[in-house]
């Protein structure tokens, strides 16, 4: 490994690090499927304003990678999908999904608008 690809490497860990952290902090606060659809939600904002902002790779890595990766959680939509569907049937789970779906990708493009706007 060279030292960039190092520094790289530190900078995802670091950014996933402080990404999951503020993953379980959100958690302890609010319970169930609303904690997934609001940091998928809040993760996909953050993430679409990094996308869109100038910012070089070591941020993009540190926040991008590192903290949003962390910080959104697809395995948890998964299993929180699955239990609805076994719980309440398809319909619901559909339900559920859809707004994670819907909710993440607005979220993006509002974040890409808002940095773009501002930087």
């Amino acid at each position: 490994m060279t030292v960039a690809s190092l520094l790289a490497t530190a900078l995802v860990g670091v950014g996933g690090a402080l990404g999951a952290a503020s993953r379980h902090a959100v958690g302890l606060r609010v319970e169930g499927r609303q904690s997934v659809l609001l940091v998928n939600a809040l993760g996909s904002f953050a993430l679409g304003a990094v996308s869109a902002a100038p910012v070089g790779s070591t941020a993009a890595l540190l926040l991008g990678v590192g903290f949003c990766g962390a910080f959104t959680t697809f395995s948890s939509f998964a299993v929180g999908t699955v239990r609805t569907a076994s719980e309440t049937g398809a319909r619901a789970a559909a339900a559920v999904a859809g707004s994670n779906l819907a909710a993440a990708l607005a979220a993006f493009h509002l974040g890409s608008l808002l940095a773009g706007r501002l930087l």
